[in-house]
């Protein structure tokens, strides 16, 4: 739906009269599952797009300041929940606002120290707690779930891709990581280990934001990173410094297949995400070579 400046300043005059004469500016890059702004100095109000997200918000209004005082580095900390309205009709947060740019390789000199602190943050969050957290489901599209909730899609984006990629590759990359399980105890999981929810200042990681896809389960979601931000070096200390097997590890390459495969066959996505997810099929499948235009 239209979420724009005007909506947010009704929303806060009606529900936060304290804050209704704070500014209010609009986040970009902001996310698709949610409206993201900034009001005055130190709040961030964020709103979900689509009813499919609406679960997420009270998931993270109970959950992260439950986590905040496990992890090593800032989360976002809700301060408000806001209610629907006849013009928006779903629940909506306010947060403290967090300082800091999406990360970007160019903008990180050391990206193997990068990747340990990033290493070191998901080793903690699987470290906390997990009893009571909530399983996967609609409410994170699965996260922490198996992967076969996605084989159709996957095994479909694979032929589609078979003029361009070598499918027998990627079908076999496919199918260790579906037979590959987690049996160990439910661990909590981001869910949406991107690097747009990766602040960075100078160089350093200090805070992981959106926590949307939140949830318990198997962590190797969150792992996918290895190939869809890192690469060489920097992958294998990411590797190194998080506690996974084998299995493990086959699972996250296939759900960064599976991402990636999706991303390359759906018509809408744009030129600059097309040409990464051409870069990011190469290093899952330690291809060599161009990739169509």
């Amino acid at each position: 739906m239209d979420i724009d400046i005007a909506l947010v300043r009704r929303l806060i005059a009606q529900q936060f009269p304290q804050w209704e004469n704070l500014s209010i500016q609009k986040i970009e890059p902001g996310g698709s599952d949610n409206r993201t702004f900034r009001l005055g100095s130190d709040l961030t109000v964020r709103l979900p797009s689509h009813v499919a997200y609406e679960p997420q918000v009270a998931k993270e209004q109970y959950w992260l300041p439950r986590l905040a005082d496990h992890l090593p580095i800032a989360i976002p900390m809700p301060v408000a929940q806001g209610r629907p309205t006849h013009e928006y009709p779903w629940p909506w947060s306010i947060y403290r606002w967090i300082e800091g740019k999406t990360a970007k390789a160019a903008d990180i000199p050391d990206l193997p120290a990068f990747a340990v602190s990033l290493a070191q943050f998901l080793a903690d969050l699987q470290r906390v707690d997990a009893t009571g957290g909530p399983p996967p489901g609609p409410h994170n599209f699965y996260r922490g779930g198996h992967l076969s909730v996605y084989d159709e899609q996957t095994r479909l984006a694979l032929r589609n891709l078979e003029d361009h990629i070598d499918i027998g590759s990627a079908t076999l990359i496919w199918e260790a990581a579906l037979q590959a399980t987690w049996n160990r105890a439910s661990v909590w999981v981001h869910g949406d280990m991107h690097p747009t929810n990766l602040l960075v200042e100078d160089g350093h990681l200090t805070a992981v934001i959106d926590f949307g896809c939140l949830g318990i389960g198997d962590p190797a979601c969150d792992l996918a990173i290895a190939w869809t931000f890192f690469t060489g070096t920097s992958r294998e200390l990411f590797r190194r410094h998080l506690p996974v097997d084998a299995g493990t590890w086959a699972r996250a390459r296939g759900w960064a297949l599976w991402k990636t495969a999706i991303t390359l066959t759906e018509p809408k996505t744009d030129l600059s995400n097309r040409e990464e997810a051409w870069h990011i099929i190469h290093e899952i499948l330690d291809m060599k070579g161009t990739h169509p235009q």
